[in-house]
């Protein structure tokens, strides 16, 4: 049985004083205890976050790490060594935003996979086409090409230690949701993709959903079979919203 997981992705988002707010109230919420609850705040953040939630029993991950695993000359990086040595345990590994405006390739992505594994953090492999892609046809075709990507260079024992979160570009942060079955299909496609490698690693892997997920819609979204949770964006940075979210996944 797949446990379910809620991850806020807090982007480039925060301060100080609002970091505090924000873990303060997550600090309060009732959490299902069946639920994996994770956040990501800025690097800035980390310490003062996993400071801040210190023994609620909700993971903190990273938004981004390094191509190579151990510190050393890479001026602006963060080594998944030094994300380990502060307490994370997840990070999110090609987010759309950073595919699309970063630039960031496949290669590169392959690379910061196999760096944080190889310290111990579990990558977050984020994966979705864009609004023309699907218009195409082409959703399928493009989650395929970025799953294989790792399957490749891997093999797809790879996702035993892992988490795929599949976001429609065309849905993060415009208020569009796929519908329950749009999303559904691709989570499914996406198992049997797996499954077609090996059938015990599709079968427990967790698949998330992002792309505004928000509380009035999560139940319904999580009610499908193969989706086993969420990666939230804005609705994160609210933490009764995030709380509601996390108890619809605990339903």
């Amino acid at each position: 049985m797949r446990r379910p997981m809620v991850a806020g992705n807090w982007k480039m988002h925060g301060t100080r004083a609002s970091v505090a707010e924000l873990t303060e109230g997550l600090r309060n919420l009732a959490l299902p205890s069946g639920v994996e609850v994770a956040v990501f705040p800025p690097a800035l953040f980390i310490n003062q976050v996993i400071d801040g939630l210190a023994d609620k029993g909700i993971i903190v991950g990273a938004q981004n790490s390094a191509v190579q695993p151990e510190q050393g000359a890479l001026t602006g990086e963060v080594a998944p060594e030094q994300l380990v040595e502060a307490g994370c345990k997840l990070v999110l590994i090609g987010h759309s935003e950073r595919r699309q405006i970063i630039g960031e390739t496949d290669q590169v992505l392959n690379r910061k996979f196999a760096a944080a594994q190889a310290k111990g953090l579990k990558p977050v492999l984020c994966i979705g086409e864009t609004l023309e892609e699907r218009e195409a046809g082409k959703t399928l075709e493009v989650v395929g090409r970025q799953l294989s990507s790792i399957i490749e260079a891997f093999g797809v024992k790879a996702f035993a230690n892992a988490v795929i979160a599949y976001e429609p570009v065309w849905a993060i942060g415009t208020g569009l949701t796929a519908t329950p079955q749009q999303a559904q299909d691709v989570h499914a496609a996406i198992r049997g993709q797996l499954a077609a490698e090996d059938a015990e690693v599709a079968a427990k892997v967790q698949l998330l959903y992002g792309g505004s997920v928000k509380a009035a819609n999560a139940a319904e979204l999580f009610g499908m079979p193969d989706i086993d949770g969420g990666l939230i964006g804005g609705a994160s940075l609210n933490a009764d919203e995030f709380g509601a979210i996390c108890r619809a996944a605990g339903n």
